[in-house]
């Protein structure tokens, strides 16, 4: 598929060919639903911890005799019917992380790129470049281009004064090609790739194809 390519003055820059086997997709929800879910889980911290009954701090000695009170026979005060005791099967400290095929994984990647294409979100610069770093020029260009919420990605590294400029505005995130990723895509309205980028994504997928079949079932 042919995409326009522009200028962050929001000047054409040409036409460039997006390969099938990462943008012409028949996005997958499923898919992309597992992927996300893997993200999610993965950078959950997992440090809750509530104190069980051999972590409270309470007295350890009988609470009144075992017989003849007429109540119910209970040792110290650390169980969890009382209040101070321990919690009976609370959380505690574990990751949350689930196992993900790496196939998968990257077949996920080129759903949600393709998810991007089919919806007409998927913007193309010709670089991202800005010489004085100020925040304000960049706002002006975005708002030319009608980019308000957005994820750019660009080549390996990213320009030290388009960087600068983009992390005061609310709604922009910017990430090397290194970086990218299904949450990140799915989560912005639009999604900015340079050149650079997209010449990255062909090389790492060089060996893509367009059906779905071995990969979606591993």
């Amino acid at each position: 598929m042919k995409v326009n390519v522009t200028t962050l003055e929001s000047n054409s820059a040409g036409e460039l060919e997006l390969a099938d086997a990462i943008f012409g997709l028949e996005p997958r929800p499923d898919l992309l639903h597992r992927m996300v879910r893997y993200q999610l889980l993965k950078r959950m911290a997992g440090t809750h911890h509530a104190q069980d009954r051999s972590e409270v701090t309470v007295t350890g000695k009988k609470m009144y005799r075992q017989k003849g009170t007429g109540g119910a026979r209970h040792g110290d005060k650390s169980v969890p019917q009382w209040r101070g005791g321990g919690k009976a099967f609370g959380p505690k400290p574990r990751s949350h992380a689930i196992d993900m095929p790496k196939k998968v994984r990257a077949l996920a990647l080129r759903h949600a790129l393709s998810a991007k294409a089919k919806a007409g979100e998927i913007v193309v610069l010709d670089k991202a470049t800005l010489d004085d770093g100020k925040t304000r020029v960049l706002r002006g260009q975005f708002e030319k281009l009608s980019l308000d919420n957005a994820l750019i990605i660009d080549g390996a590294e990213i320009e030290i004064g388009f960087a600068r400029a983009a992390r005061n505005l609310p709604n922009i995130d910017v990430l090397p090609v290194q970086g990218i990723n299904v949450y990140d895509i799915l989560r912005r309205k639009k999604l900015v790739l340079t050149k650079a980028a997209i010449a990255a994504l062909e090389a790492r997928f060089a060996g893509a194809k367009t059906g779905q079949g071995a990969e979606a079932r591993s």
